[in-house]
């Protein structure tokens, strides 16, 4: 009986297997209700039930392959997205891939490239030879045992590695096992690697700014937009007094200052937010309220992060700077001693006084001023005495020129005072003789000291003598020196012949230098008479100059010379060898009686060891100390009271006579010199030229007066000069000691005058009675 397919028969019309989508692909979508209906024998209903088994096992086997190729696309898909995922990564992070065969001792790297085109290439470098730097192999080795023994969580170096074209990159490199052996030993190392020269690099600077930064002397400190404050380096809080703590977020004008108004510290800020950058000087205020003069300079910077404007600014402490500029700008223009402008600031002023000068049809006068012998006096009080008193006449100066006038030191002893506005010449003359008056009194060194320093003035005068400065200042100095050689403590105008007297002067300097060697020097000897016996027992040695340049050379133009330049010391000591020498003969031709005068300098006296000369000579001579008088000027005496005591005292002690040469022409007292060891006054040539008159002079009452004076303190009296017999009656009727002068004698060579004093008893009888004849 044939089998039929029912509806509901072996296979429920709900069967999912007869629905399946994936027959119908096969031809297998007929209905199952038509199967039925078919009268099939069983064999062939069977064949075809296999038939249609066959077709779905087939079709589930290629919907199933199918799927797994759409898996496995999907899979490769994922694997090259992950592949291209990570050569992203590793170029992006510029790292390479690297393994290590720890056992063939391979290095495999794998690195990402970016192509022409734009893709990332894979490269694949296989090296059995890797370099690494010879100084950082042993640390490399180091690692990677400690990491293979376990001591390590992973492999983590930085070195030196070559790469392709030869040079050293520092690479940092980590890793951890990827394989591993039978015993569990690590075979097989992976990881990865960067270059970081570069960082390193930049890492370096950074290191090294903030290394420069911590340690610079300058103050830097960083601001925000708003001026607050950012960060400080140490150098700011040694500055201010402000550590990082007290001034973060805060405004920077917390250390504005009073120095600057409100107004300045606006501009400031806005000037740096306009243009970027500032630089200037800046008062600031001190934690503790001091205030300080910073030079700033701001400049505008970029904030890595938010890109926004901050500005650094490096400050430095400049008050002691500018102290100390301060200072030399005034040591270059003013003389430290005295407080007055120098040379310098005298050039500028003297300049700017002749420009305005010229434009208002004015005169200018120029003083140059010269202490005279001060050389000496600061020589033997010492230097410290010697700036009082330079400072001493510094300030008489000033009171004597008045204060719309430039007094300056422009160098030693030597001053000017500038006359700006005159309009005439005599206001020159009447400043500088309130300037000699000035110095009329006695300077005060201390409560025990006083010395006396007179000053020799030259003026020159725009626009009659000089155009220019230099010229002016130039014509001045010639001017003093003129009025030095006419004796000091006076003034003189300049005028064109002066400049052939100073070269004359500057000749007779230069031919003095070699007067000893040549032999011009020579004495001559002036009797002086004694009125009380009518005998001669004292002669005075008058030095003589005969040049073979300048012929007969008076001793006014050539002492002057000796005494400034300091020769005198050795032609003094000439002169008193040769006195002795001269005085020593006469005492072996029979004239034992015989005394001789010398005259000492003031540089002889204070700038030498003259005692311990004088004692040296007479023994070399052997005169006895007895018949030598040494004669010194009044004002030598003055000019250094103390040790020129000093000096006569050792004198008095050896045996020598002091006699004051010129008297009445200084300033000294008869109180003063009772204190001194002196032996004879010398009535000056000046008071004894009107003497013998039909009238009563005042001279005459000066010398009746010094006679009375000096007898009355032990002292003998000379009187220089004498020319006449009147003169000499009227010094012997008021009790004058000795005389001298052509009335007796001129100055006599040596031979001649012995034998005018080996005559003169002779002479002497005729002379008296003539005298007696003429006075009747």
């Amino acid at each position: 009986m044939p089998l039929r397919f029912h509806q509901n028969a072996g296979f429920p019309a709900s069967d999912p297997c007869i629905r399946k989508p994936g027959l119908a692909g096969f031809g297998l979508a007929a209905p199952m209700s038509q199967l039925a209906d078919l009268p099939l024998p069983l064999p062939q209903t069977l064949a075809l039930l296999a038939a249609l088994l066959v077709l779905l096992l087939a079709g589930l086997l290629l919907v199933g392959h199918r799927r797994r190729e759409q898996d496995q696309r999907e899979h490769i898909r994922a694997l090259c997205e992950r592949e291209q995922r990570l050569r992203l990564s590793l170029w992006a992070s510029n790292e390479l891939y690297w393994q290590y065969d720890l056992e063939r001792h391979e290095l495999e790297s794998t690195q990402i490239e970016l192509s022409r085109s734009d893709d990332l290439n894979l490269h694949v470098n296989l090296e059995t030879d890797h370099q690494i730097h010879p100084d950082d192999l042993p640390l490399v080795q180091s690692r990677l045992h400690e990491y293979v023994r376990g001591y390590a969580p992973m492999f983590l170096s930085e070195h030196r590695a070559q790469d392709e074209h030869g040079e050293w990159q520092w690479v940092r490199a980590r890793g951890r096992a990827v394989a591993r052996n039978d015993d569990g030993r690590i075979t097989r190392i992976a990881g990865t690697a960067r270059n970081v020269t570069v960082g390193r690099e930049r890492e370096r600077e950074r290191r090294i700014a903030a290394e420069v930064m911590h340690d610079m002397a300058e103050a830097v400190v960083v601001v925000d937009h708003a001026f607050c404050f950012v960060t400080v380096n140490p150098a700011f809080t040694r500055i201010s007094g402000y550590t990082v703590a007290d001034v973060l977020g805060k405004d920077a004008g917390m250390l504005n200052c009073e120095q600057h108004d409100a107004a300045f510290y606006e501009q400031s800020r806005s000037e740096i937010m306009q243009n970027g950058h500032w630089t200037g000087e800046m008062w600031q205020k001190h934690k503790d309220g001091n205030e300080f003069l910073c030079a700033m300079q701001f400049h505008a910077i970029q904030e890595p992060v938010t890109q926004r404007r901050m500005f650094v600014v490096v400050a430095s402490d400049i008050t002691d700077r500018r102290r100390i500029e301060q200072e030399l700008r005034y040591l270059a223009n003013y003389d430290t001693l005295t407080n007055l402008p120098n040379r310098t600031l005298l050039a500028e002023r003297l300049s700017r006084a002749i420009v305005r000068a010229r434009r208002q049809g004015t005169c200018v006068a120029l003083l140059f001023l010269d202490l005279d012998r001060f050389k000496d006096v600061n020589d033997t009080l010492g230097h410290a005495a010697g700036d009082r008193i330079l400072r001493i006449a510094a300030q008489r100066l000033q009171q004597s020129a008045g204060d719309t006038h430039t007094v300056a030191r422009i160098g030693g002893d030597e001053f000017t005072v500038l006359l700006e506005d005159i309009s005439h010449a005599g206001e020159a003359d009447q400043c500088a003789q309130r300037i000699i008056d000035a110095f009329d009194e006695p300077l005060t060194l201390d409560d025990r000291q006083q010395i006396v320093i007179t000053p020799s003035i030259g003026i020159s005068l725009y626009p009659e003598h000089a155009q220019v400065p230099t010229d002016l200042l130039k014509h001045a100095d010639t001017a003093m020196y003129q009025s030095k050689a006419a004796g000091r403590n006076t003034f003189l105008r300049y005028n064109e012949a002066m400049d052939s007297n100073t070269k004359r002067r500057a000749g007779l300097l230069a031919a003095l230098r070699r007067v000893e060697e040549r032999g011009e020097l020579r004495l001559l000897y002036q009797p002086q008479l004694s009125l009380a016996d009518g005998g001669i027992h004292r002669v005075e040695a008058l030095l003589r100059w005969d040049s073979v340049e300048f012929g007969e050379v008076m001793p006014t133009q050539f002492i002057p010379l000796a005494e400034e330049s300091g020769m005198i010391v050795a032609i003094g000591e000439w002169v008193l060898r040769e006195a002795c020498n001269t005085l020593a003969e006469w005492h072996r031709a029979g004239f034992q009686d015989m005394s001789m005068a010398v005259n000492v300098s003031a540089v002889q006296l204070l700038r030498s060891d003259l005692p311990s000369t004088v004692a040296r000579i007479l023994l070399e001579t052997g005169v006895d100390a007895s018949h030598l008088e040494l004669e010194l000027t009044e004002s030598v005496l003055m000019a250094n009271a103390e040790l020129a005591e000093e000096r006569l005292q050792t004198f008095r002690k050896i045996g020598v006579s002091i006699a004051v040469d010129d008297f009445g022409t200084g300033y000294s007292s008869l109180a003063y010199l009772r204190r001194l060891p002196i032996t004879t006054l010398k009535i000056d040539k000046a008071f004894i030229d009107d003497l013998g008159g039909s009238k009563e002079s005042e001279d005459a009452a000066i010398t009746t007066t010094v006679i009375a004076m000096a007898h009355s303190l032990g002292l003998d009296v000379v009187a220089e000069g004498v020319e006449t017999a009147a003169q000499l009656d009227f010094l012997r009727r008021h009790g004058c000691d000795v005389v001298q002068g052509f009335w007796l004698a001129p100055p006599l060579q040596a031979g001649a005058c012995m034998q005018f004093v080996r005559d003169w008893p002779e002479r002497h009888a005729g002379t008296a009675l003539e005298a007696d004849a003429m006075m009747s």
